[in-house]
């Protein structure tokens, strides 16, 4: 067989370029330290990879996400813990009041001082986040969420975030249910009197004293409307649930001293003094009446600043003021107190979320360092054996370059 001298070199040349590119693919990985120069290395390793760093980044994102929501929950919870030292110390006032020994010049200073905290309240109610959106108006966060009457402006929708793939966590509550929203669940009462009444009579908190199924009360789902009348008083009954027909009960006149007062299905409330014929009270589920915390200190607000100094009526009237508004923000506390363990459940979440997803994090890492790292060792010691086979093409090109039939006929 004949081979041709130009064969010969080109064979030569082909090897050391071989070896070269060899070498250069090893130098380019070294200095890189990934396996995979190209896609073409290992494309079934580069799509692998193209799908782990995808959901790398979007583990990423979540948790991003979850540290938004954190800094907002933490946001709101400053913010209501705020609103319950404010509320505890709007109570205490409360109970100052109720002394009666307090004088109108007393009284306006105490009103003064509510309604500061009723400035402090919707301050507090309109708290911003870190990118200045309003925090407890739905889905309106460049609108406050209460205005100036205390009337909630913003909507019902929750500002949910996606804070992993299967799970979204609300980043802040809505305003109305936190300051215009009694407890969920309350089995409590509340008594509301009317101003036009003309006698000393003051009601104190209605009660459950009976819960039994069939004759007393145990899901508070009556309302009562009292009017007082010349042969003892009236109670009109108001089923919630729809299962009994409105219905008035007449009842005999209460005792000198009696303490409290019936309104059937085993529901009572707290009376002292003396009603006037004509004079009416209303006793609700706090939960179907929903409180405004507003609304119930500009009403204290206004009781306050009404002289009653010497008035039996008036005395009257501000006591009972007086009462209405304690209970209803005995109402309002305990629900902020529900809101802020809600608060406190859903942070509890987000670290739980935080520590799988750091979990999967490292996993994601793993599996890609397995399949784009370079093995240093490898890739040395092949970096020596392909030098050592380079310098072999070269050295066997120099010996067949050398070969003639000038240089054989020599020998």
């Amino acid at each position: 067989m004949r081979i041709s001298s130009s064969l010969v070199f080109q064979t030569g040349l082909n090897t050391i370029n071989a070896q070269q590119s060899d070498l250069m693919h090893l130098y380019q990985q070294i200095g890189s330290g990934q396996k995979m120069v190209t896609p073409a290395d290992d494309p079934l390793g580069a799509s692998q990879a193209i799908n782990l760093s995808q959901s790398q980044a979007q583990n990423a994102r979540y948790a991003a996400n979850r540290a938004v929501a954190n800094q907002n929950l933490g946001t709101e919870e400053d913010a209501l813990n705020s609103l319950t030292s404010l509320l505890v110390d709007v109570r205490t006032r409360l109970v100052q009041v109720g002394n009666g020994t307090l004088s109108d010049a007393d009284r306006l200073t105490l009103a003064n001082v509510l309604r500061n905290a009723r400035d402090t309240a919707l301050g507090i109610a309109n708290t911003t986040d870190g990118n200045g959106q309003y925090l407890f108006s739905g889905s309106k966060g460049g609108q406050p969420a209460f205005d100036a009457a205390g009337a909630y402006q913003g909507d019902a929708l929750q500002r949910n975030i996606q804070a992993d793939a299967t799970r979204q966590i609300a980043g802040s509550d809505i305003g109305s249910d936190i300051f215009a929203r009694g407890q969920p669940g309350t089995l409590d009462y509340t008594s509301a009197v009317p101003n036009t009444n003309a006698g000393t009579a003051v009601f104190g908190g209605p009660f459950i004293a009976d819960r039994d199924a069939t004759t007393g009360n145990p899901d508070a789902r009556y309302s009562f409307a009292v009017t007082f009348t010349a042969t003892g008083y009236d109670v009109a009954v108001t089923d919630h649930s729809g299962v009994l027909p409105p219905a008035t009960t007449s009842y005999p006149p209460l005792a000198a001293d009696a303490a409290e007062m019936d309104l059937g299905h085993g529901t009572r409330v707290q009376i002292s003094g003396t009603p006037a014929v004509g004079d009416t009270v209303t006793v609700d589920p706090l939960k179907t009446q929903n409180p405004n915390i507003f609304t119930t200190l500009d009403n204290l607000v206004a009781a306050l600043n009404a002289p009653s100094q010497g008035d039996a009526e008036a005395t009257a009237s501000l006591r009972n003021v007086l009462n209405t508004g304690m209970q209803q923000l005995a109402s309002n506390y305990d629900n902020v107190l529900t809101v802020r363990a809600s608060i406190g459940a859903r942070m509890n979440e987000l670290q739980a979320l935080d520590g799988s997803g750091n979990q999967r994090n490292l996993g994601f890492a793993k599996a890609l360092s397995g399949i784009e790292d370079l093995d240093y060792y490898e890739a040395t010691t092949q970096l020596s054996l392909r030098k050592m086979a380079l310098e072999g093409a070269g050295l066997a090109f120099q010996t067949i370059q050398g070969l003639s039939l000038f240089n054989l006929g020599s020998k």
